[in-house]
This record gives structure tokens, C-alpha cells and sequence, in this order.
């Protein structure tokens, strides 16, 4: 089995300029897909002001791809609570210590902030930051492309409506 969780999430500035980034895939359920990430950083502020979000998929060694576009949302504290009791200790410092998105000024700047929260959360667990969680696209479109010879790609698209879904196929 191919293992892929890493997907590029394209989000827009307030003034509609694109801006997309790799963020590993770490919910998915009945409805909604998500990611974790600090709120504050550029994509969490972007989604603030604009909760929009396209989600795409690529794996090369399939020749497949899958877009999902829709609706974001924060999750629930709790939601994010539990995601964050799994992640690696480094993991939970790093998440502390980076002000993700803003300029620093040195890597030992970074690297002395993990260290003072090391030392602040010495022999207890690493509490989930407030400004650190999850987001949850709800899709309103899938698109599945599938990898076929002289470029005659099958793409499948699913388009919701007031909750119903149709299905078009679209030329490569």
C-alpha cells in the first residue's frame, strides 16, 4: 500500500491573491478532511478572512490526483486536544516555540525557544498551545483525475448543491 498523507492547501488572501502550501492530511471522516496547524500563521489568518480552501492530492507512482474544494472551519478544542496528545514531544515543543509564518531572526533563536519550553513543561505533559488546531474542509467538489496515455486523462467531477451531489465528467 502507498502511504500519502502530505496535500497542497491553496487558500487566498483577503485581496484574492493565491497561496498554497503542503500540510500533512490528519482527519478525515463522513464529511470533512483536515489538517493542524497554528491559526495564526499566514494560511490560518487567510482562512479568518476568507474560510475557503482547496485541497489537492497527487500521487505520481497511481498517475491519480484528487482536488477537494470547499468550506473551512476550526475544530473544537477538544478535536484538537487529542490530536495533539499523539504528536511526538519535539513535535509539541516545536508548536510552542515557532511563531509560524513571522520572520525570526536566527535558527538558534528557534532552537532556544524549544529548549525554554522543554524546560517549562519538564517532567509533565505538553499542553495543546491556544493558538495552535485543527481545520476542517467540508467539500462542496471532488475532482478525480486519473493518468491516461497521449494526455486523454479520465476526470470525474462530483458538485454538491444543497446537499446533492451530481457527477460530470470533464475532458482532459
Amino acid at each position: 500500500m502507498i502511504e500519502r498523507d502530505g496535500v497542497s492547501v491553496a487558500t487566498s488572501t483577503p485581496d484574492g491573491k493565491p497561496s498554497t502550501r503542503m500540510v500533512l492530511l490528519r482527519h478525515v471522516d463522513d464529511t470533512s478532511i483536515g489538517w493542524y496547524t497554528n491559526y495564526e500563521s499566514r494560511k490560518g489568518l487567510e482562512l479568518e478572512k476568507n474560510p475557503f480552501a482547496s485541497i489537492l492530492w497527487y500521487c505520481e507512482p497511481l498517475g491519480r490526483q484528487v482536488r477537494v474544494e470547499g468550506s473551512v472551519e476550526k475544530m473544537t478544542a477538544a478535536e484538537s486536544d487529542i490530536y495533539f496528545a499523539t504528536r511526538a514531544r519535539g513535535s509539541q515543543l516545536g508548536a510552542h516555540a515557532s511563531a509560524q509564518s513571522r520572520v525570526i531572526v536566527s535558527r538558534d533563536e528557534l532552537e532556544e525557544r524549544v529548549r525554554a519550553f522543554d524546560e517549562e513543561f519538564k517532567g509533565r505533559d505538553v499542553p495543546r498551545p491556544e493558538f495552535w488546531g485543527g481545520h476542517r474542509l467540508t467539500p462542496n467538489r471532488f475532482e478525480f483525475w486519473q493518468h491516461r496515455e497521449d494526455r486523454l486523462h479520465d476526470r470525474i467531477v462530483y458538485l454538491s448543491s444543497a446537499n446533492i451531489w451530481t457527477l460530470a465528467r470533464q475532458a482532459p
